[in-house]
């Protein structure tokens, strides 16, 4: 029989990428069905889930990793690797070159694959293209998956990606799509860290408000860094009001310039810290996610996948959080990103 005190023991000392310990350390498998597995980031993530990054290092997984036609040799070599690496939370790896098998019964679904924008292609076409492969992906969701898969879309444009796929899952609640804006967040938390030499583990509700794009809005005015207002520690409202928020915004881009290729281990590493958050709560800390917008918080257009402030509970059931104080600044980058998702859903939907 395991000695569970001293399992719970060992899961604390991991630090912030298991904060939680799940109740019963002998549950049933979790079904992760990962969309371009086989890819830049899909291979660091698929690897990160099987090290225990997503979940906790005692809870099996079963890995559905899906790609392309084209792409299965690609994915066949990712499988060999993860049989390589001999992770313990593995429990069962299928490949998959089709959605409807890929998503069959899956707890949770992380969309990675999606169009990159070409040569020459305008937003308008990105968006469209991606539609396509959101939609189809939406269907087979509905169709297969559970009814309380937890839906992640890490594939840009992320927040209206994950709308498409919610649109076209009319089975499946709105509230289980969400875009990935933790990897904002990480970095937002990481630039104030190596600004004030604080330990990001001290640096507190950061909030990334709106689009997964050059529009959203790295908010510090309700942050705190070793409990102390982030404004007050930091000193320095030029840099806080404008060079900061613009390295955030366009961290991404200089990733790419820096060394030819988007983000990948830090996209993927952002990823497992969101369904993390998502599948066992957040002990009442405040994270951004985008989700749904019913047009009643801060603002937000209702109908599109805004990113707010929220916390989640030890069932998965996400809040956002309410009352904060917005001032003029914040109301007009608020105002823009989304702005931009409305025209991103017009683009893409229609609608």
């Amino acid at each position: 029989m395991v000695d569970n005190t001293l399992l719970v023991g060992r899961l604390q000392q991991l630090g912030r990428h298991f904060p939680a310990v799940p109740k019963n350390l002998e549950t049933a498998p979790i079904r992760v069905a990962v969309t371009g597995a086989a890819g830049q980031i899909g291979s660091f993530l698929v690897n990160f889930i099987s090290q225990g990054r997503m979940f906790g290092p005692y809870q099996k997984v079963i890995l559905q990793l899906i790609e392309l036609p084209q792409a299965e040799k690609a994915l066949a070599g990712t499988i060999m690797e993860l049989n390589d690496g001999a992770y313990p939370c593995v429990h069962q790896i299928i490949p998959c070159t089709d959605p409807m098998d890929g998503f069959k019964d899956c707890d949770v679904a992380v969309l990675v694959g999606a169009r990159p924008r070409g040569p020459g292609m305008e937003r308008a076409d990105l968006l469209q293209a991606n539609a396509k492969i959101f939609q189809a992906q939406g269907a087979a969701l509905d169709k297969v998956a559970k009814k309380s898969v937890k839906v992640l879309v890490v594939g840009n444009p992320a927040n209206t990606n994950a709308l498409i796929a919610s649109h076209y899952a009319p089975s499946i609640p709105k509230k289980n799509f969400t875009a990935l804006t933790r990897l904002d967040l990480n970095r937002a938390d990481s630039q104030i860290a190596s600004k004030t030499g604080a330990a990001v583990a001290d640096i507190k509700d950061i909030i990334i408000w709106g689009n997964h794009s050059a529009t959203q809005y790295p908010d510090v005015n309700h942050a705190t860094i070793g409990g102390k207002p982030l404004r007050e520690v930091v000193n320095d409202n030029e840099y806080l009001n404008g060079p900061y928020i613009t390295k955030v915004q366009k961290r991404g881009a200089e990733i790419i310039g820096a060394c030819g290729k988007s983000s990948a281990a830090s996209a993927a590493n952002a990823a497992c810290d969101h369904v993390h958050d998502w599948w066992y709560g957040t002990s009442g800390k405040c994270t951004s996610m985008g989700v749904i917008s019913d047009g009643n918080s801060y603002g937000a257009p209702e109908g599109i996948i805004y990113s707010f402030p929220m916390t989640i509970n030890h069932e998965g059931e996400w809040k956002i959080v309410d009352g904060l104080t917005i001032d003029e600044m914040s109301r007009k980058r608020m105002d823009a990103t989304g702005k931009e998702l409305v025209e991103e859903r017009k683009m893409a939907l229609g609608i």
